[in-house]
């Protein structure tokens, strides 16, 4: 004759053996037995939240043009910490692949933008005429001003 299952429980006639009732009478009728897999929440993986946060603020440092060089800096920053991340995401428990996809989009975008505004820069400053354009902007605008101004006094 079979006997219950032993350990927390043992009383719950669905933790006993399959096809034995509590009284011991052997059928044919399968027994639910209930079981519960206690895991652990996923984390998401620092460096591909990192990723994320830098690869945004690359974007929009390089989007204010006067902070592109920030914007290159960031960017490069947050491109290893999105491969980091998403080597991170491989690992059992830890998830935050689309977050450090997002990250590496960004810090990418943020790395050619920066990279053409550069080159547009270089380019410009590099030619002579654009320079002398520049020039003869700059001293109308200048001429435009006026010679005196009056400060009030309070």
């Amino acid at each position: 004759m079979s006997r219950p299952l032993t350990g927390p429980g043992r009383d719950d006639p669905r933790r006993m053996e399959p096809g034995v009732d509590d009284r011991g009478v052997v059928d044919d009728r399968p027994v639910a037995v209930e079981e519960r897999v206690v895991t652990k929440p996923a984390r998401t993986s620092a460096a591909a939240a990192f990723a994320l946060a830098v690869g945004t603020a690359a974007f929009v440092c390089v989007l204010i043009v006067i902070l592109s060089p920030i914007g290159l800096v960031l960017g490069i920053i947050g491109l290893i910490l999105g491969v980091l991340g998403m080597r991170a995401a491989r690992r059992v428990g830890i998830t935050g692949k689309g977050v450090a996809i997002a990250g590496l989009v960004l810090s990418g975008l943020a790395i050619v933008i920066s990279i053409a505004f550069a080159a547009g820069m270089v380019t410009v400053l590099n030619n002579d005429s654009a320079v002398d354009r520049v020039e003869q902007q700059v001293d109308q605008m200048r001429d435009k001003l006026p010679d005196h101004v009056e400060v009030p006094q309070p």
